[in-house]
């Protein structure tokens, strides 16, 4: 297993196909991202940068989605598409997407594991972290980027498991929360990269992504006036860093992280 299994490395907003305009304007406020159409023929996707880096990709919800509510799907680098979905399989996990290619970007597919929380796997054209060859999706020290990931799960446990099986991604610090869960800290490459807990306020097992930002008060500010809801927070958490948990106007959940005030 090679370090660049299991990293994380692309944020993917699903949003209403009428949302799309919108949904691209309210990232844009509160991240300072630039959306752009990314230029696939016959489909509308479009690719946000922060700086010249590009960092997550809007896209409006599948036909097959009906009655499910907006969502960012989060990415994890692969060697081999096909040989992990196969391991996903073996291991309880299901493949809601075969493996398929990506012109100028690599293979990929969308999965579940046992517990039914999505995600998405992707081997890069270029074998290297980050999905896109402008940079990094995932970067801790840069704000407008993918920070952390927390899977709310109905046994967190055994998600512990799979992801480790699978990925490689280990058991870091534990942290006891006021509602007598257990946050398990993970670690990727002796990195500590997000978080799995139990469900909680979530209605099914679910990933979320952290996007890091120089200011959080700020950020939450941003979110309310471009019509998103936070929902909670803010929040000082180990290491004395920030979170605060917010809804798009879409419904789409994500969260911020960073210091309290801009640094």
């Amino acid at each position: 297993m090679s370090g660049l299994q299991g990293t994380p490395c692309w944020y993917e907003l699903a949003t209403r196909p009428d949302a799309m305009e919108a949904a691209a304007s309210f990232y844009e406020g509160v991240f300072g991202w630039s959306v752009t159409d990314a230029g696939m023929e016959g489909f509308d996707y479009r690719l946000a940068r922060s700086g010249a880096e590009t960092v997550a990709g809007l896209m409006p919800m599948p036909g097959d989605t009906a009655g499910m509510p907006p969502f960012w799907m989060l990415y994890f680098a692969v060697d081999d598409a096909d040989a992990t979905a196969a391991a996903i399989t073996e291991a309880g996990g299901q493949i809601h997407r075969a493996p398929a290619d990506i012109p100028g970007t690599g293979r990929f597919a969308n999965a579940a594991d046992p517990q039914g929380a999505a995600f998405g796997i992707l081997a890069p054209a270029q074998m290297e972290p980050g999905c896109e060859g402008s940079g990094n999706a995932f970067d801790q020290k840069q704000a407008g980027h993918g920070n952390w990931h927390e899977l709310r799960s109905t046994d967190p446990e055994a998600g512990l498991a799979f992801y480790s099986g699978l990925f490689g991604w280990q058991k870091s610090m534990t942290v006891d929360l006021e509602s007598d869960h257990v946050y398990q800290v993970f670690s990727h490459g002796g990195t500590d990269i997000g978080g799995m807990t139990g469900l909680g306020d979530a209605p099914l097992s679910c990933w979320m992504p952290y996007f890091g930002v120089n200011g959080v008060e700020a950020a939450i500010g941003r979110i309310e006036a471009g019509g998103g809801e936070k929902i909670h927070g803010p929040m000082e958490v180990p290491g004395g860093a920030v979170i605060a948990i917010a809804r798009d106007p879409q419904g789409a959940h994500f969260a911020v992280v960073g210091p309290t005030d801009p640094s």
